[in-house]
């Protein structure tokens, strides 16, 4: 099995979670992938990442069968408004690639914003930060790793 920089940055803060994977080579959509999983898909998030006007990027974190919406995002990062990071920066800016994105480990600490309905699970599974990799695990238990908040951030 294969540690990815997640991984390891969970191991190191001795957060609990479980590996899940997926035989794959490319990115999927995470409603492909939650079933794949055998899960829940209102358990299975996937991660965003936007940038401002002024540069700044924010990391949000929604429900695989959600859309985020940008309205509501930017107003809770006090942002006037907020565009989708193009994928040919992704690489550059998070070190992660499309599909392989997880909240933990990027490049650089950026605020992040989980969507409120995370609250609503004991385990969630998001990216372990490699295409075909996900960890399952108690939101509440990456709080001392990344500063995040839950908001309402998905379109209704």
């Amino acid at each position: 099995m294969i540690k990815t920089n997640a991984m390891r940055i969970l191991d190191k803060y001795k957060v609990l979670y479980e590996e899940l994977n997926l035989d794959i080579n490319e990115a999927l959509d995470g409603v492909t992938c939650a079933k794949m999983l055998n899960l829940n898909i209102d358990m299975v998030f996937k991660t965003l990442v936007t940038v401002s006007k002024s540069k700044n990027y924010y990391v949000f974190v929604i429900p695989v069968n959600c859309k985020l919406d940008l309205k509501k995002a930017a107003k809770k990062v006090n942002e006037k408004n907020l565009e989708m990071l193009p994928l040919k920066d992704l690489l550059k800016i998070t070190g992660y690639v499309h599909g392989g994105c997880s909240p933990i480990g990027m490049k650089k600490v950026f605020k992040t914003v989980f969507d409120e309905s995370a609250l609503n699970y004991k385990e969630i599974v998001f990216s372990g930060g490699k295409i075909g990799y996900f960890v399952k695990l108690n939101v509440r238990d990456i709080e001392n790793i990344i500063d995040i908040s839950y908001e309402n951030v998905v379109e209704d």
